[in-house]
């Protein structure tokens, strides 16, 4: 069975031997129990343990499984339904928990699509959350930034929230292949903002224009959401950048709330590769 993964080393198809992936230069990667596989060298590792750490990880996978951001989730089910042919190979880059990941698998095959999904994020704990979500998929640890992914492959390719490396997103894309970029609207958590920084700041809209790439269309969807429960205000904290950021003292008051009224507001991007 061939990988639709490459060969991180020398750049070779990997096929699967058992619970092996080897391409034909024999470097050799295991497949873990949990079903993905690391494809992340040593040289391109800035800590023993890059990207988010398991409890941002599980703190993410909890919240999400909630259905808190479920209006962003279908709204990229959407888009990914309307610009597909009827077989789409789709890679998600920083995957996470693979929680966006499952929901465009999903909706793409319910509609008669012949889809292959690929999965890659730097956190070993976020990607084996994924590989247990999408059995039907490839996960690998991996950087966007050295994608292991040939050349020209790809025909829709997610990036919610992550590292923009868009040289290498142009690279495996198939020409008139699309690429939907998420990042957070001017307002996103604007509550939890006020609950956390005397002076709350809004986030920097990012519509550009990319080499490559032409921007074909932009989608707005935001929900305001409410949360009654302790334990799930802790978790949104907990998967946010803002835990590393805000003061401590508010952090305390906030951690110890019962309810909050947040705006989940989300920037869609989609560009089309030229």
């Amino acid at each position: 069975m061939m990988s639709r993964f490459l060969c991180p080393v020398c750049k070779q198809p990997l096929s699967k031997h058992e619970k092996v992936y080897v391409c034909k230069n024999r470097h050799s990667f295991d497949i873990s129990s949990k079903g993905y596989v690391n494809l992340l060298p040593a040289n391109q590792k800035r800590s023993a343990s890059p990207g988010d750490d398991k409890g941002m990880v599980i703190a993410r996978n909890n919240f999400l499984s909630l259905g808190y951001y479920s209006h962003l989730k279908e709204a990229l089910e959407k888009l990914c339904i309307k610009y597909s042919g009827k077989d789409v190979n789709v890679l998600d880059c920083g995957c996470g928990e693979g929680y966006y990941t499952q929901g465009i698998y999903q909706r793409l095959t319910c509609n008669g699509k012949n889809v292959s999904v690929q999965g890659i994020d730097i956190s070993k704990d976020a990607v084996a959350l994924a590989a247990r979500r999408v059995a039907e998929g490839q996960f690998a640890v991996a950087s966007s930034f050295h994608l292991p992914v040939p050349d020209k492959s790809i025909d829709i390719l997610i990036n919610c929230f992550s590292p923009l490396a868009i040289k290498e997103f142009a690279r495996v894309m198939k020409k008139k292949g699309v690429f939907l970029y998420v990042v957070p609207g001017p307002k996103h958590l604007w509550q939890l903002k006020e609950a956390l920084y005397e002076t709350p700041y809004e986030n920097p809209l990012k519509e550009e224009q990319y080499e490559g790439f032409e921007l074909i269309d932009t989608v707005k969807t935001e929900k305001e959401i409410f949360i009654d429960s302790n334990e799930d205000i802790n978790n949104l904290f907990k998967m946010t950048p803002y835990v590393y950021r805000s003061p401590k003292e508010a952090q305390e008051i906030l951690l110890k709330a019962e309810k909050l009224t947040v705006n989940a507001h989300f920037i869609i991007y989609l560009y089309r590769k030229k």
